[in-house]
């Protein structure tokens, strides 16, 4: 009996994986900034000061 198909090579795990793009590193980068500067905003300010000031930022913007 013969194989329906040829048989094919694995890729392996080298292969698979490709690089993360430029974009997507620039992106995760700059979501960890933001995280990391509400973090110190909250540490140094308090919660009270951090919510206003984040009300203030979203009434100018919209």
């Amino acid at each position: 009996m013969q194989p329906l198909s040829a048989p094919q090579e694995i890729p392996s795990v080298s292969q698979a994986r490709r690089p993360a793009s430029v974009p997507a590193i620039a992106a995760g980068l700059a979501a960890i900034g933001l995280v990391l500067g509400a973090v110190t905003m909250w540490a140094q300010y308090g919660t009270a000061v951090f919510f206003e000031t984040l009300a203030a930022g979203l009434q100018a913007c919209f």
